[in-house]
């Protein structure tokens, strides 16, 4: 390599400290472009010269625009050639049987020149000998120099897609400041040795570049979901919220569905909408026995003022082993647990939840629940309107519209839509409503102690954030790792 610098340092001297365009210099026109890149540039960090790229358009011909050339004619001239022949006139099917599918090519822009003519399935020839072949001398030209000077025949060989753009790298170099037709060893460390023997006084070393970037540290990093999981969880403890435990994926039916008031007949407890574990497949019952009398009867008979379903519950189904459907189940614990010291209280979870669901551009079998759960004495529909105002308006989204809604366990229940300024809709972000006095007078809660619930999915505000349109982009194998290492930390400051 340092032979080749020196030719480069000759060939500068040799025209007068400068070369204006590698690309005319016959003794470096042909180098490749990296190998002269890297050589240029070891030159220009002991500054012994200095260059700047020049780029030049180069027009190559394609592997269609090479067949004509071999064959000496262009689509057109040949399809006229075949027609003059024929003398009395040249049916379609007969061109097609003799040049195939150049003939259909050739055929429209022999048209388009007034070449032929129709006259009924025959062509006719409009001229008495071949027409001069232009695209292939345009063809020539390119193939010799790379260019045409006709813009607009160029654009028109483009759009046949007989010639494509290339970009041809050259260089102007200069002298530079430490200019030489020899190049200095230069040190890169001081050695254990130059100190010693006192070499380091008189050594050169290569200066420091200031310029060049550092090897990028090989780290992990944080999934998308995992940031914006933490932005609502900033959020939370900024309200005052405690944080659940939510690292049980695997529940009872009996506190993903019956302690929630959901009957044993809903359409959600089917195999096609929720999965159930073969081994084990039940669990034991609560050690709350009152508890667990209190949910069978409600269910069964009605209480707390409640009707309740009318239908003979049954306990192996409220025992069987389910993924949770919802993080509402731990809620519910969380809520049991609270009976005992019945107190004003805020709790929320993120984390994972399963449903049977066909997967699609916005659909999986697993997603991330966001949940959030405040218990007050006597509070209402209105307090909980207010803190789905304040709680979004933390994440930049205010203008908020609310519709009534049904849940098994909530009532009244709502749900939360706000509009999206670049779908130029109201879109829905969540779901909300008070907890039912059936499920919680059941867990032995004071009857004026109510509780406001919302959720929310973690995938939709993500997705929305980062601007991924596929949840499989976001979730599963297809997955970038750059997207995952590249994408900066969310701020929830204007999700919509």
């Amino acid at each position: 390599m340092s032979d080749f610098q020196l030719q480069i340092l000759k060939l500068v001297n040799d025209n007068s400290g400068v070369i204006e365009n590698t690309l005319k210099s016959p003794e470096l026109s042909k180098i490749d472009a990296n190998t002269l890149h890297a050589n240029l540039t070891s030159l220009w960090a002991k500054e012994m010269i200095v260059f700047s790229k020049i780029e030049i358009d180069n027009w190559v011909l394609t592997k269609e625009a090479q067949e004509y050339l071999k064959l000496g004619a262009t689509p057109e001239i040949q399809v006229v050639d075949e027609v003059l022949k024929a003398l009395e006139g040249l049916t379609i099917s007969k061109l097609k049987e003799n040049l195939g599918s150049i003939g259909l090519v050739g055929q429209g822009k022999a048209f388009k020149n007034k070449w032929l003519s129709k006259d009924g399935d025959k062509l006719i020839a409009n001229v008495d000998k071949l027409p001069e072949d232009v695209v292939l001398n345009e063809l020539k030209t390119i193939n010799k120099t790379g260019t045409l000077e006709d813009k607009k025949e160029l654009t028109e060989l483009k759009k046949r897609k007989l010639v494509t753009l290339t970009k041809i790298v050259g260089y102007k170099i200069e002298e530079g400041p430490k200019f030489a037709l020899e190049i200095a060893s230069l040190e890169t460390d001081i050695t254990s040795d130059m100190v010693l023997n006192q070499t380091w006084k008189d050594a050169q070393f290569k200066p420091y570049n200031f310029n060049s970037e550092g090897v990028y540290p090989s780290s992990g990093a944080l999934h998308p979901l995992n940031k914006v999981r933490e932005e609502f969880r900033q959020i939370f403890f900024s309200m005052g919220f405690t944080e659940m435990p939510s690292n049980q994926y695997v529940e009872t039916g009996f506190w993903n569905f019956d302690t929630l008031f959901v009957p044993q007949q809903h359409p959600a407890r089917d195999l096609q909408d929720t999965f159930y574990l073969k081994d084990p497949k039940t669990a034991k019952e609560p050690e709350d026995k009152t508890y667990w009398e209190n949910i069978k009867q409600v269910h069964q008979e009605g209480k707390y003022g409640s009707i309740g379903y009318r239908y003979p519950w049954k306990a192996e189904e409220s025992l069987r082993m389910v993924l949770r459907t919802h993080t509402t189940a731990i809620s519910a614990a969380m809520l049991h647990k609270l009976a005992k010291d019945p107190k004003p209280t805020r709790l929320f979870s993120i984390d994972r939840v399963f449903r049977n669901e066909a997967v699609d551009a916005t659909h999986l079998a697993e997603f991330h629940q966001v949940e959030g759960v405040l218990a007050g004495y006597d509070i209402t529909l209105g307090d909980l309107i207010g803190f789905m105002e304040d709680f979004f308006g933390k994440m930049g989204v205010d203008n908020l519209r609310f519709k009534a809604a049904y849940n098994p366990y909530t009532e009244p229940s709502l749900e939360i839509f706000a509009y999206h300024k670049g779908l130029k809709k109201w879109v829905e972000i969540g779901n909300s409503g008070m907890f039912r006095p059936e499920m919680l007078e059941s867990m032995g809660l004071p009857k004026n102690l109510r509780v406001l619930g919302w959720g929310l999915s973690l995938e939709r505000p993500t997705m929305i954030k980062y601007g991924v349109s596929n949840i499989r982009e976001l979730l599963g194998h297809k997955v970038s790792l750059d997207f995952i290492e590249s994408n900066p930390a969310a701020r929830l400051d204007e999700l919509l």
